[in-house]
């Protein structure tokens, strides 16, 4: 294959890119998907991932979503889905987010595994996982849709990178050893900002 051949793109990464082009959610890109299946999601997802990089961003980590068995149910699903993090999704500790950086954010706190080395097993046990991790450390993901009023399928968060938006590290580290409640965090509205 020459490859000067252009990417084609699908309309279901057409509507997403012009949501996160234009600053407005755009309809779900379910309908888009032919067919609608998981596998399809996904490409979409890859494909997305596939431009941030050939536009000069790094892959820095992954995010798991639909992780509680309250939100599977609301899906009507049964496992969780993943997306990728990027370096402009990174933020340090403390740091603004401009309002034009996402359309319609939601912050969630989560415990962060920063890895010293690859975790590339089909099916990693808590073992594994926890030999690969350099240390936990608090974590605000801020997920965000680009699909207007969240009116997402499991599908259409897929296709959307799993909803990620941005993520924020804590500064403190720590050990894993098994009890992760020591991994604690608090949130501030910074009212200057609002």
């Amino acid at each position: 294959m020459d490859a000067a051949v252009t990417k084609t793109k699908s309309p279901a990464l057409e509507r997403l890119l012009e949501a996160r082009a234009t600053g407005r959610p755009c309809s779900p890109v379910r309908d888009l998907l032919v067919p609608p299946t998981v596998e399809a999601a996904y490409a979409v997802q890859l494909a997305w991932i596939e431009s941030r990089l050939d536009d000069g961003a790094f892959v820095v980590g992954r995010k798991i979503g639909l992780t509680n068995p309250a939100v599977q149910r609301q899906l009507g699903v049964d496992s969780p889905d993943y997306g990728f993090l990027l370096t402009d999704m990174f933020y340090l500790d403390r740091a603004s987010i401009e309002d034009r950086v996402l359309l319609q954010p939601r912050v969630e706190a989560e415990v962060a595994f920063v890895l010293r080395s690859d975790l590339d097993l089909a099916n990693p046990t808590e073992e594994d996982v926890a030999a690969a991790t350099e240390y936990v450390c608090a974590a605000l993901e801020i997920v965000d849709s680009r699909i207007a009023d969240w009116d997402i399928q499991l599908v259409d968060t897929i296709a959307d990178n799993a909803s990620a938006g941005a993520f924020v590290l804590g500064s403190e580290r720590h050990e894993i050893d098994g009890d992760l409640a020591n991994v604690a965090m608090s949130m501030h509205r910074n009212q200057e900002n609002v």
